[in-house]
């Protein structure tokens, strides 16, 4: 690429509050560190300390143990999500919104901030962290389609990266920052009858579904994490995507206040459904 290429993200304003390089060349394999960028990172911004740690968890026959690891610097392989999670439900209860810049990391804290250097192609890019993944030996951050295109991750799928962990200024968190969530829509009753969700489950029975996702590790986190308000199960649907479901439930009347902390909970795409004759 041509040092002087410069890279820009309408929705931030400026390329220096993502903190963007783009004319890095032959970055080593363990860089050393830039800079600081917004002020270094000895001071955390009021913001960086209230954050999530959450509970270990067990994803994939592995268990991950989040931890605030303030002084995180790794290498290793990014990869990216994109329109299959869009508008769905985050680890942090944000709405993943794949042209935002933001990141999946298995253990740091939600949210929180990293620098990510392509150290294929040399750019620079400071993400926020609101989900969990990627569960893939190997793989170290799921960035955001927009991330991943900002460091032209997105074409070649994955890429050889550092990760440091970083604490911008205000300025920088405002902007990285999330929209806020919109007001879940009340939901009184079932909606009409679709297949079973689980096979044998029998006519009439009352599940809540989730989400339906291509990512069978982020189907199985998300399993655990909705154990805390119901029986959970996760199934491969014939289409071939994981889903997610809560219940049996004896009635709908049991069913609603559920699917209300659900969607409460940020996954406002959660709906009533009833198992039908025929699967």
């Amino acid at each position: 690429m041509r040092c002087g290429r410069t890279l820009t993200r309408k929705a931030l304003g400026t390329a220096m509050a993502l903190g963007l390089a783009a004319c890095a060349t032959h970055a080593p394999r363990r860089a050393t560190p830039p800079a600081p960028h917004h002020g270094g990172i000895a001071r955390p911004a009021p913001s960086a300390d209230r954050v999530k740690i959450g509970q270990p968890y067990f994803v994939m026959g592995h268990w991950y143990t989040p931890a605030d690891d303030r002084a995180y610097d790794v290498t290793g392989i990014a990869s990216w999500y994109g329109p299959g999670f869009h508008a769905l439900a985050t680890a942090s209860g944000e709405r993943y919104d794949q042209d935002g810049i933001s990141a999946a990391h298995k253990t740091l804290p939600l949210p929180c901030f990293v620098e990510v250097t392509n150290l294929d192609n040399g750019r620079i890019l400071t993400v926020r962290v609101n989900d969990r993944g990627p569960f893939v030996d190997g793989r170290i951050i799921d960035l955001s389609r927009k991330s991943a295109q900002l460091l032209g991750v997105d074409r070649p799928g994955t890429a050889n990266v550092r990760v440091r962990r970083v604490y911008p200024d205000n300025i920088t968190v405002a902007a990285l920052a999330p929209p806020p969530v919109p007001p879940p829509v009340p939901t009184s009753v079932p909606v009409a009858p679709i297949p079973a969700a689980e096979p044998g489950a029998a006519p009439g029975t009352i599940f809540i579904q989730v989400a339906a996702l291509s990512d069978g590790g982020r189907a199985e986190w998300l399993k655990g994490f909705l154990l805390g308000f119901a029986p959970a199960a996760v199934e491969r649907s014939p289409a071939g995507l994981w889903r997610v479901r809560l219940g049996p439930f004896a009635s709908a009347a049991d069913a609603t206040p559920i699917l209300a902390r659900v969607q409460a909970a940020g996954y406002t795409d959660a709906r009533t459904v009833v198992a039908v004759a025929g699967r």
